[in-house]
């Protein structure tokens, strides 16, 4: 897992994991994995799924990677606490999942709370379950 500062401001995490080394063949399957992930946490909520690949290339002067083959983000919430309204600025929470030809490649901005970015990595570190 490596973690990028995007537009020199947006501390990144990314982790690609190779077709070879999971069990999941499509991006649904692992949108689907992350989805249990969060019902079977004890604060994380599920809102919803945005499929990203679908928005954009419905946008007449799109511009896409070619060597994404879907992308969606999973959209959920840790929030236990709501100690100032600014912290509604970093939440919910999203994981993208980009599938490519040969591997899929997950990516979250970092979660304020510690303890909650170990359970982000852990998550994304799932994935590649051989």
């Amino acid at each position: 897992m490596t973690k990028t500062i995007l537009m020199d401001k947006y501390p990144i995490f990314t982790l690609e994991i190779k077709k070879t080394e999971t069990t999941y063949t499509s991006i649904d399957e692992v949108v689907k994995h992350f989805e249990t992930l969060i019902e079977k946490h004890p604060v994380a909520k599920f809102i919803a799924n945005f499929d990203h690949y679908e928005h954009t290339m419905s946008i007449e002067d799109h511009l896409l990677d070619e060597k994404i083959k879907a992308a969606k983000n999973v959209i959920f919430c840790f929030g236990k606490q709501l100690p100032n309204s600014k912290i509604l600025a970093v939440r919910p929470r999203s994981i993208g999942i980009c599938e490519f030809e040969d591997s899929f490649e997950i990516n979250f901005l970092e979660v304020p709370n510690e303890q909650l970015q170990i359970v982000s990595e852990q998550w994304a570190k799932s994935v590649a379950n051989v």
